[in-house]
């Protein structure tokens, strides 16, 4: 356990990328996910069977941080709709989807993408299980806005569910 544990710590320290949003999580009806991911920080809560509700604050780097607040509605098992509003005060309104479904036992594949007035994002990604209630996050990460330039790049975080 200590060696998953230190091994999970190293993983985290590494700064892939500039900035990452939540991964596509699987949780069950009033499980919660808390989670890293590079710069991001996001804290989920599955309030009914059928959806999920979020928070996320991403550090941008040159484009300072932005708050997120989101909705995930599961069409289906591998299909979710998504909505939220980045930056509440100032910011925009977005839509997306998201797609997940199994690649083996203990790993789960995703993709989404999200599109607002000013921006577009797309990640893709697998979770995998490494502990009871952890999962190590590795994804692409494409982050696209309207004005400057796009950031993309590879992450690595983890998720504790509880």
């Amino acid at each position: 356990m200590k060696k998953t544990i230190f091994a999970l710590s190293a993983l985290l320290l590494v700064n892939c990328a500039p900035a990452f949003a939540a991964p596509l999580n699987d949780l069950t009806t009033g499980q919660t996910a808390l989670g890293v991911d590079s710069d991001t920080f996001y804290l989920e809560h599955k309030l009914a069977d059928n959806f999920t509700l979020g928070y996320q604050d991403v550090d941008r780097g040159r484009y300072g941080s932005s708050d997120d607040i989101y909705g995930q509605l599961q069409m289906t098992n591998e299909l979710r709709g998504i909505i939220g509003h980045r930056d509440f005060g100032s910011g925009s309104m977005y839509l997306g989807l998201g797609l997940n479904g199994p690649l083996s036992p203990n790993a789960t594949g995703y993709a989404s993408f999200v599109a607002s007035n000013n921006f577009k994002e797309l990640q893709a990604g697998a979770n995998f299980n490494i502990a009871r209630n952890v999962d190590l996050n590795v994804n692409y990460h494409a982050f696209m806005p309207d004005r400057g330039s796009n950031e993309n790049g590879v992450g690595v975080g983890a998720t504790l569910k509880f």
